[in-house]
């Protein structure tokens, strides 16, 4: 894993993991942000393995030979081990980062935040797990595309009821949270959707 790091030296830092290839994206998208929110800095970290470093546990491949091995706690380990000191965090991302980031919150106290970009919270067992969880977040944004849940593969389209089942979680819990819907299926338009989650976070925190 390398870490590439981006905007002022003071104010919160957002922890946001990403694949290598998306690299280029993220930059543009961090600079977004950067500019409409102020005083942050960006700690965007390039896993190894998608599916393995952010996977919190162990779990049948959705798509070919491609299985998830439960990596997460190794990932969380190096952002913590190199996150700055007295500085206040949050966490964020797309896809199975997005699963990471409400994950992390619930084995750390040391994220403010969390923004959770259309996450994979379809991940076996994770919704069941969530409920019974500490989270330790202050503020927690959800969103989805509004045709996610059509997805053809079963496990995939219970991503709708696996969110509505988190918020509901959060708010039982009195977290400050919100969901919101986006237009569209789970590939339309990640990095505009990250770049509304992350400043609302960085905004409402």
């Amino acid at each position: 894993m390398e870490i590439h790091w981006y905007g002022s030296c003071a104010g919160t830092v957002m922890v946001y993991p990403i694949d290598r290839q998306s690299l280029q994206m993220a930059e543009m998208l961090v600079e977004s942000v950067i500019k409409s929110v102020g005083d942050v800095s960006f700690m965007v970290v390039c896993v190894d393995d998608w599916n393995r470093d952010l996977s919190p546990w162990e779990a049948p491949a959705v798509y070919g030979n491609e299985s998830f091995a439960g990596g997460a706690e190794d990932t969380l380990r190096f952002i913590l081990d190199n996150c700055p000191d007295g500085r206040r965090l949050c966490i964020g991302g797309y896809s199975l980062a997005g699963l990471f980031s409400l994950w992390a919150a619930c084995h750390t106290d040391m994220f403010s935040g969390v923004a959770a970009v259309s996450p994979s919270v379809w991940f076996p067992g994770f919704s069941d797990r969530f409920r019974n969880a500490s989270i330790h977040a202050d503020s927690v944004y959800l969103s989805l595309g509004d045709r996610e849940s059509s997805a053809k593969n079963p496990l995939l389209a219970t991503v709708g009821d696996c969110i509505r089942d988190v918020h509901a979680t959060l708010s039982d819990k009195k977290i400050p949270c919100i969901l919101e819907w986006n237009e569209g299926n789970h590939f339309k338009d990640p990095g505009k959707r990250c770049e509304r989650g992350f400043s609302w976070l960085l905004k409402n925190i």
